[in-house]
């Protein structure tokens, strides 16, 4: 239940505070004077779209700001903790601001949240009517949404099961369409593929080979370089044993030091270990000079081989402009290529498989979408009944609703079924769509008839309506009011009306007014006590607050309401 709205900087009212009660509120107020304002920020506090031209001229922004009366352990309250926000003395705050530059922030129990959580939260909260919601009532989608509503429970477990095999529909029929319009692309890259394949599967590359043959044919190219210098180091580190007489070599030169040394060694260990170092030197000297014999003798000009290599190399040159920077990438290219055409080549047993889930899938979605068609013709049938006897307590006791269920053929998320609202509003006449067979009072009526039996099939706390009484007059208007006040003794009830017969039957009323320069201020919404009822009643009735027939006729009505009460 909404206790308390605050508006600021909205409309013509500059500042305003609604204290609201359980039951039946009712606001009135001079043409003008911004009692639509009052449901266009309980629009704006729930989610509500936002308006910058709406905002006050001068005012930066507008700020509505509602305390709500919600249940401790209800799902509202879940939300709000789990958006991070708190009640305040078991009060839930709501504030919706919208900037002059278009601009809007909403905040819920104290903490920022965006407006989407407004809008879900809403649905539990109140159902706000204004006069474009009627006009949004002609929609077909609408149509459908309110008597879903109506079906409740009932439709619960078969939409689930028509939503599971829709969206699997919807997926198994776009991987055939991709699978068939295709085929080509995939064909041709299948045989891409396949050719790449056969190219590396004929060179046969291992893995690193490019690496060792590129070291190979650097070394077969420069053979001779490189066992002429292996040569003459051996020479320089050993000397040469097919000279004619010993030349000074490294080897030689070590050991003259260390024997120059080991003479005197035992006079001092510090030129005895210097002695040693030279040993170990000899050692290594000679053991390099060696393997520098080996090497030379290994190394060898063979143009037959370097011809292979270089020609094995030109294939895997060929193999990694194609595929891969290095062998290891062409050899990690065929891998991924090989998954893949394996993928592309069972694509005709994929597409067998895909046609018959898809044949399954549409008969089951037929049946499905049949079940929804069952529930909401028997949801559709009380409907009508409830809706026409509506309107029968309503003033229109000839009138008849009737709700069509036809299936399309054409299956869509909420399934096949095109509902339509239809109303005769007199014996003989035949029923047709609402934006054909109604008038504005009489499509206020039925929006209002349209509430009060979801009132009692999907109950909402708080119901607020704008002009519903639009275009009616007289004893429909005496109807229209006692409705609302029985509508209110389950719910809360807010009205904004011009008529005197509905305002009579409020449990608070409320009057707008405007100051001097033209503003609605905190001051200038008050609730009224039964004298200023009376007056406010007059002037509706007559337009003279002191005309003794309109103070007559007022507190007639007050009495006739109270006695309804």
């Amino acid at each position: 239940m909404v206790d308390e709205v605050r508006i600021q900087g909205l409309g013509v009212i500059d500042e305003a505070v609604l204290d609201l009660s359980p039951g039946f509120n009712v606001v009135t107020g001079e043409t003008g004077a911004g009692k639509t304002m009052v449901v266009t920020s309980l629009g704006l506090l729930f989610g509500g779209r936002a308006d910058p031209q709406r905002v006050r001229p001068g005012a930066g922004k507008a700020t509505i700001e509602g305390r709500l009366v919600v249940d401790a352990g209800g799902r509202v309250v879940e939300r709000v903790e789990e958006a991070g926000g708190e009640l305040d003395d078991g009060m839930l705050i709501v504030t919706r601001s919208v900037s002059a530059e278009g601009r809007s922030r909403a905040f819920l129990g104290g903490r920022s949240v965006p407006v989407s959580l407004l809008i879900n939260l809403a649905d539990d909260l109140v159902a706000v009517h204004g006069q474009s919601d009627q006009q949004r009532l002609l929609q077909a989608g609408r149509q459908r949404g309110a008597l879903d509503r109506y079906a409740g429970g009932a439709l619960t477990k078969p939409m689930r099961a028509y939503t599971r095999a829709y969206q699997r529909h919807r997926q198994v029929t776009a991987l055939l369409e991709e699978l068939t319009t295709r085929s080509r692309e995939r064909s041709q890259e299948a045989e891409l593929l396949r050719f790449g394949l056969e190219e590396i599967e004929k060179v046969d590359p291992k893995p690193g080979e490019d690496a060792e043959l590129a070291a190979e044919e650097e070394r077969l190219g420069h053979a001779d370089a490189l066992r002429g210098a292996a040569d003459a180091a051996h020479e320089a580190l050993l000397g040469d044993p097919a000279a004619a007489f010993e030349a000074a070599n490294v080897v030689s030169l070590l050991g003259t030091a260390r024997n120059a040394l080991d003479a005197v060694r035992d006079h001092d260990p510090e030129l005895a270990g210097l002695a040693d170092r030279l040993a170990e030197a000899g050692y290594l000297v000679s053991d390099v000079g060696t393997d520098l014999a080996s090497y030379a003798e290994s190394v060898d000009a063979d143009p037959a081989r370097l011809a292979a290599v270089q020609e094995r190399r030109a294939e895997l040159t060929a193999l990694t402009r194609k595929h891969g920077e290095t062998i290891d990438g062409v050899l990690e290219w065929a891998r991924r290529s090989a998954a893949r055409l394996t993928e592309l080549e069972g694509d005709d047993g994929r597409i067998e498989e895909l046609t018959a889930e898809h044949a399954e899938l549409t008969e089951r979605l037929a049946a499905e979408a049949a079940e929804l068609s069952a529930v909401r013709a028997r949801a559709a049938e009380r409907f009508s009944a409830a809706v026409t006897a509506e309107l029968t307590a309503l003033a229109m006791p000839h009138a008849r609703v009737e709700v069509t269920v036809a299936q399309t053929g054409e299956y869509g998320p909420h399934g096949a079924d095109e509902v339509e609202v239809r109303l005769a509003p007199h014996p003989g006449a035949p029923p047709l769509p609402l934006h054909k067979g109604a008038s504005g009072g009489e499509l206020s009526r039925v929006m209002l008839a349209i509430e009060v039996v979801f009132a009692g099939a999907d109950p909402v706390p708080t119901f607020v309506f704008d002009e519903v009484d639009a275009g009616v007059g007289g004893k429909a208007a005496v109807e229209i009011g006692r409705r609302l006040a029985r509508l209110a003794r389950n719910a809360q009830v807010i009205v904004v009306t011009h008529l005197p017969q509905v305002a009579a039957f409020a449990d608070q009323h409320l009057l707008v007014e405007k100051s001097d320069d033209g503003t609605v201020t905190r001051s200038g919404v008050t609730a009224l006590d039964r004298e200023g009822r009376v007056r406010e009643l007059s002037r509706m009735l007559a337009g003279l607050e002191d005309s003794e027939l309109g103070r007559a006729h007022a507190e007639e009505l007050l009495e006739l309401a109270a006695e309804e009460r």
